[in-house]
């Protein structure tokens, strides 16, 4: 689960971020002396609290999850220490200030629609596997050649039509992702990071409670807070049913009237 959220953020899962950060580097990695009597897993909390040019005694209690509010620059300078990437940064950044944050969305966002211009041009995008995506990761719409190449959708009832849930519970997931893991890493860590823009969102937790309660990879990889930020395109390695294992490109587009809907459209690697 996300942890308890409060109005100010998600202490709990700040601190468990944090750690998490902290336990992954080693003082080489920021310039530091190793010593003697080292016993700590990564970094000490006083020598993270010295990169980040804060107190011990405050950063043990943002570690612990206490209710403490950091500003930006407390933020930016922890974010630093820990060598966090772009994706991690934002993440901490809803962590710490909750929907009204930065990167936050309202705590009760709207049900999801499907413009009929968008489902057109899906349609029109056929014979390439393109499909909409929603801010649960559900997929809202695939035309045929998405469905031949993933899954038929349309046949799943409505609550199983998630991308996330798929790509963890489905064999077939494993057939078509010709390198599963890393891509199931990806994924999941695209994922936290949409999921905690929505902390409020009794759907998510229920999505989320019923990933760990069926996927053990979700159950090892989940406590960790890796987070992947979003790309626009790539690559991906897929078995075709009819044409066997092909190389994709991918395009990622967010459609202008919906922040939360993006559209993913494949197409053979030339």
């Amino acid at each position: 689960m996300l942890g308890v959220m409060a109005d100010s953020g998600d202490p709990v899962a700040l601190g468990q971020l944090l750690r998490s950060r902290r336990e992954r580097l080693v003082p080489a990695d920021v310039g530091l002396p190793e010593g003697s009597r080292r016993r700590a897993v990564g970094l000490r909390r006083e020598e993270v609290a010295l990169l980040a040019n804060v107190s011990a005694t405050y950063y043990t209690f943002l570690e612990q999850g206490r209710p403490v509010r950091p500003s930006p620059q407390v933020l930016d300078s922890l974010a630093a220490a820990l060598r966090m990437s772009a994706a991690e940064r934002r993440y901490l950044q809803v962590l710490a200030y909750g929907p009204g944050g930065p990167g936050a969305i309202e705590a009760k966002p709207p049900p999801e629609q499907v413009d009929t211009a968008v489902l057109d041009l899906i349609e029109r995008l056929n014979p390439f596997p393109t499909y909409l995506k929603g801010r649960r990761w559900d997929v809202l719409a695939a035309n045929a050649a998405a469905r031949e190449l993933f899954t038929d959708w349309d046949a799943l009832p409505a609550a199983e039509r998630n991308l996330v849930s798929w790509m963890f519970t489905a064999a077939r997931a494993r057939e078509v992702y010709l390198d599963w893991e890393p891509e199931a890493r990806a994924m999941l860590g695209r994922f936290r990071l949409a999921a905690a823009r929505y902390p409020h969102d009794p759907e998510f937790d229920a999505l989320i409670t019923r990933l760990l309660e069926d996927s053990p990879h979700v159950r090892d990889w989940w406590p960790r807070h890796d987070v992947t930020a979003i790309v626009g395109a790539g690559t991906k390695k897929l078995l075709h049913p009819r044409l066997g294992p092909t190389e994709y490109s991918h395009v990622v587009l967010a459609v202008a009237d919906n922040k939360d809907q993006t559209l993913v459209t494949f197409s053979p690697a030339v």
